[in-house]
């Protein structure tokens, strides 16, 4: 998440911006652990008062919507740099997976499926993050030897797979991530033997974002 400078701000208005970005990052991190977790283990984790957490997100779905949001909005910023980027295509390509991967945001996007019920900016910002991957595969495959059989939809389930690594402490855990990033990357190369079966379909993704019943 990429968090709004504080410099400029005092008084009760600093004070509010610093809380929310307190809020904001202990949110990642307790939902990322367990989805069920109730707000109240936000604001202990943020050390901030649950009554000012409620003045700012009145309900546990308008903080997870925040939350899916940032995402949203960081995996946008990165696959633009990514299009943008006039060197390697498949530097490019490889530079924004773990770029996505380090920012977390299918580590917390998949935790937040089905949690709550999206609201229409998050279904355009959803839309335009599924348009630029396609971009991104596109450019890829005519320029950067990514293989011609990879659907945009297979990136969506290796970042997650690779963003479920938890193991040691954040260092160890990243490293791991790394490591095994890069073993998908090799398998992604045109060079690599065909893959079996398909691909995830479209319907199948968005099945998970359904609110599950309570």
């Amino acid at each position: 998440m990429q968090n709004a400078p504080t410099t400029g701000l005092s008084g009760r208005r600093g004070q509010a911006r610093r809380n929310d970005v307190r809020i904001l990052e202990a949110a990642r991190e307790v939902f990322v652990a367990d989805p069920a977790a109730p707000v109240s283990a936000v604001a202990s984790r943020a050390n901030v008062g649950i009554s000012a957490l409620y003045r700012r997100y009145p309900s546990k779905e308008d903080l997870l919507r925040q939350l899916a949001r940032d995402g949203l909005q960081r995996y946008i910023a990165e696959a633009e740099a990514a299009l943008v980027d006039d060197g390697d295509a498949w530097d490019a390509f490889a530079a924004f997976m773990y770029r996505i991967l380090d920012a977390e945001v299918h580590a917390i996007t998949i935790n937040l499926a089905g949690t709550f019920a999206p609201t229409a900016d998050l279904i355009a910002a959803s839309a335009r993050a599924a348009d630029l991957n396609r971009e991104l595969v596109a450019r890829t495959k005519r320029s950067g030897g990514l293989r011609p059989d990879i659907d945009v939809d297979d990136l969506s389930l290796i970042l997650e797979q690779v963003s479920a690594i938890r193991l040691g402490g954040e260092r160890r855990t990243r490293a791991l991530r790394h490591r095994y990033l890069a073993l998908f990357l090799a398998g992604l190369r045109v060079t690599s033997p065909p893959l079996p079966g398909p691909a995830p379909r479209p319907a199948e993704l968005a099945a998970r974002w359904v609110p599950k019943p309570r």
